[in-house]
């Protein structure tokens, strides 16, 4: 953990640096895994594009499936409006086979190929960021419990309709977008890469984050 007791401000000879390097080098990747400790691995997506596919060694796709599926089998795309899935291959929606582009909405159940079925869900009201929750055993390469769909911000905290529920948690932490990059907010101090933030800061691609009962890390994909 770190000490409480030693602030360091934004004026410090010592965060000016390591600032700039994060902005300079950001987290705004297309896919990053998110690390949760003591809550699991999440594949996050951050392109309004995303195309599903099987996992094979020169996949192209944005989620790479261990599933018996097409290599490009359908792309889910978000805009103002919401959420839609094109089938490339067979795509059924709540249990109905689909020929053209369909609305997705909170609940419905996507299967791909004969045996993945992935729920559809966003949990929170005040942010578009959606979620993928596996309902038959299949994961991601790399593997992840779920497939987070981001847009502007991500709520990672005890509440049950954040996007990653983490009960333990004293309170919420928001990771955002700003400045081309990924960010971190918190309503207490965290260390990033091992510099104090009192209440959040930029993230690199790699950015190991520790609070009080609570720690996360990106890693690129």
């Amino acid at each position: 953990m770190f000490d409480s007791a030693r602030p360091l401000t934004r004026d410090s000879a010592v965060y000016l640096p390591w600032t700039e390097t994060a902005v300079k080098n950001p987290a705004g990747k297309t896919r990053l895994l998110l690390w949760v400790d003591a809550v699991g691995g999440f594949f996050v997506c951050q392109g309004s594009e995303v195309r599903l596919g099987q996992a094979v060694p020169d996949s192209t796709v944005d989620v790479p499936l261990l599933a018996d599926l097409s290599r490009h089998h359908a792309t889910i795309r978000r805009d103002e409006e919401g959420y839609t899935i094109e089938p490339v291959r067979d795509v059924r929606l709540n249990h109905q086979r689909i020929e053209t582009v369909s609305w997705l909405n909170d609940g419905s159940l996507i299967e791909l190929g004969p045996a993945l079925q992935v729920r559809f869900t966003r949990p929170h009201p005040l942010s578009a960021t959606a979620r993928l929750d596996f309902i038959s055993n299949h994961r991601t390469r790399p593997s992840a419990a779920a497939v987070l769909l981001m847009a502007e911000t991500c709520v990672l905290g005890p509440g049950a309709n954040n996007h990653v529920v983490c009960r333990d948690w004293p309170h919420d932490v928001v990771l955002h977008r700003q400045h081309g990059g990924l960010y971190c907010r918190s309503a207490t101090p965290v260390e990033i890469d091992g510099h104090r933030c009192p209440q959040g800061g930029p993230l690199t691609p790699r950015s190991r984050v520790i609070g009080e009962q609570f720690s996360f890390s990106l890693e690129e994909i």
